[in-house]
């Protein structure tokens, strides 16, 4: 099982180096003068140290063990909840919580980067903490007073989890259909029934309480989405002082047997007239939702994010190991047998995919955390809503493309072990196993790419994109007579022009097709993840040719930088040439052939 090593120094890079975070956290006045470099690096080798000596090593026992289910009771594998206990000692789940409820008032970005480590880490068991933050936002921006002072204390020491309930058997991304009922009580309380599935961290012993967040309908409620109401359900009811009281009527009717994250309970959650309460105003659940739902989604850009670090770590130090075959032009170890296949040109393929879509992603998951920032914390309304406008657009982007190509990267990290990459014992089928499924929750990547091209981009008449495109279009003018960055910079700008582009032309089609949107948006949204990482690896490259001309001594690091920004641009980038060829196509061939003909 690949030995998990947090990459610190390329974390540092992004951190400092290309996004300036000591100088972001000092333009806005909640951070100012409180969170430095020094601070920064303090909370990152102490997750590193963390994630490193207690995360890894149960890693493949959660994946072994699983979670067992005996009459709706739920036990975690060996060590998770003794992990978790220091977890809470070293104070990570109150990081970036507010003041007043126990937190740390920290910034959410910071949370991101102990969040990667986590994941990386084992992902199984940091989906358990971090459902919990999604539930605490949602409770600090749409909760009453009475709420908030309620559950959040307890939420944000982590001595409480919490969980976002959604999902139905027979509705799945479609919340617009959900039959979860809400009866209101005398007491102002809500009788909560019906039956969610999917529900990640639902059922557990690492806590003495879990707060569900669950989606319901009252009495006369509209259809669709405009009849979905939010409501808070507590594995126990608490007493008048707070403590822990009677069991409410909410249980595990089952968990899952799935395909990978075998540590982590995915529950069936039964509610029988389980009390509730309203979260917000009535029928604006969805809404409400969304908090916790875009924090979701960038926790599940991460789980790409790591899947590509992870299988990337365990596959370069076996290549560097595995001997077999000589290189072709030539023995490159003729003291030995057979030259390590990390000389073979293939090999070397596959790993510098991983470490591009890996230190990319980093870059682009980091930006999406600044701008979340901004959005929350921002000084003035014109700063957040430009960067609320940029999260939109690039959310689904980052959820979406960060885990298919952590997938493939997973994919390659078996193939470099070849048939050794099959065998549990070597744990790179196991990221293949547990990463599959952040391309399916929190919106499969279809649906991501529904969103990115149907709302983000031409519901708002290309207003969204157009703040993104000028972001690149000045970085591209900036240094359009940089001689040494014209490899970058020159097909960045033919690539950012081609995305005006074929959005024009999409959405003259869709003019005359609704379903234009549908066949053109998976193949859209790749092509826009593969210009976004090009223009943050010509940002990175940039940054690394600045400091190798101040004399930095770290020559190889930022050689490493450039060179894999070049393999980017010219092995990686290429690829949205077949999505522009598919994207010029248009819907026709999807609906020539008739349902009933698909087999006969």
């Amino acid at each position: 099982m690949p030995q998990y090593k947090a990459p610190l120094r390329d974390m540092q890079f992004v951190l400092h180096e290309l996004l300036n975070a000591e100088a972001h956290y000092a333009k806005l006045p909640a951070f100012q003068g409180t969170v430095s470099r020094e601070l920064v690096d303090q909370y990152l080798e102490a997750a590193a140290d963390f994630c490193e000596n207690e995360l890894s090593p149960l890693n493949q026992v959660g994946d072994r063990e699983g979670c067992t289910w005996n009459d709706g009771v739920v036990t975690t594998p060996t060590g998770f909840k003794e992990a978790y206990q220091k977890y809470i000692e070293l104070g990570f789940p109150s990081l970036s919580a507010d003041e007043e409820f126990g937190g740390q008032a920290l910034p959410n970005s910071l949370g991101i980067t102990i969040s990667e480590m986590v994941g990386t880490a084992n992902w199984s068991w940091g989906m358990y903490p971090g459902l919990s933050h999604g539930a605490v936002r949602t409770l600090e921006h749409h909760g009453s007073d009475e709420q908030k002072a309620t559950y959040l204390p307890n939420l944000v020491s982590g001595v409480w989890t919490g969980t976002m309930c959604l999902t139905e058997s027979h509705a799945g991304s479609d919340l617009g259909i959900i039959r979860t009922k809400a009866e209101p009580n005398a007491d102002g309380s809500y009788a909560i029934s019906g039956e969610k599935i999917f529900i990640s961290a639902g059922e557990h012993d690492m806590a003495e309480n879990i707060i569900h967040i669950v989606l319901a309908r009252l009495p006369g409620a509209p259809k669709g989405t405009k009849g979905i109401s939010l409501f808070i359900v507590p594995k126990f009811n608490l007493n008048a002082d707070g403590s822990i009281g009677e069991r409410n009527a909410v249980r595990c009717g089952s968990i899952e047997h799935k395909m990978g994250i075998h540590g982590n309970a995915t529950c069936v959650i039964n509610f029988d007239q389980a009390k509730g309460y309203l979260i917000g105003p009535e029928n604006r659940g969805l809404n409400c939702m969304f908090t916790f739902m875009n924090t979701a989604r960038i926790g599940t850009a991460v789980q790409g994010l790591s899947a590509s670090e992870s299988s990337f770590q365990g596959a370069l130090a076996y290549a560097k190991d595995r001997l077999a075959m000589r290189s072709l032009s030539g023995p490159k170890a003729p003291e030995k047998e057979a030259d390590p296949i990390i000389v073979h040109p293939a090999v070397r393929n596959m790993l510098l995919t991983q470490k591009s879509f890996a230190e990319g992603g980093r870059a682009l998951v980091y930006l999406l955390a600044q701008y979340a920032d901004i959005v929350e914390k921002g000084e003035t309304e014109e700063e957040r809503k430009f960067a609320d406008n940029i999260l939109s657009l690039l959310t689904p982007i980052a959820k979406a493309f960060l885990t298919e190509t952590g997938s493939e990267s997973a994919k390659h990290g078996v193939q470099v072990f070849g048939g050794h990459g099959f065998i549990s014992e070597h744990g790179m089928e196991q990221i293949v196993r547990d990463t599959r499924i952040s391309c399916l929750y929190e919106g499969t990547t279809e649906i991501q790419a529904l969103d990115l091209l149907g709302r983000k981009v031409l519901q708002t008449q290309g207003a969204m994109l157009k703040d993104f495109t000028k972001i690149i279009h000045k970085f591209v003018e900036a240094n359009k007579d940089n001689a040494a960055m014209q490899e970058f910079v020159a097909p960045l700008a033919a690539a950012n022009k081609e995305w005006g582009d074929i959005t024009m032309q999409i959405g003259m089609r869709a003019m005359q097709n609704p379903d234009e949107v549908g066949a053109a948006a998976v193949d859209y949204l790749y092509f826009a993840g593969y210009v976004t990482l090009a223009y943050l690896w010509a940002r990175m490259a940039l940054v690394a040719q600045e400091k190798l001309a101040e004399g930095s001594t770290e020559v190889d690091f930022y050689n490493a930088k450039i060179t894999t920004a070049r393999f980017y641009f010219k092995k990686i980038l290429p690829r949205i040439r077949s999505h522009v060829d598919v994207l010029s196509t248009g819907v026709e061939p999807l609906f020539e052939l008739d349902a009933e003909h698909f087999a006969f």
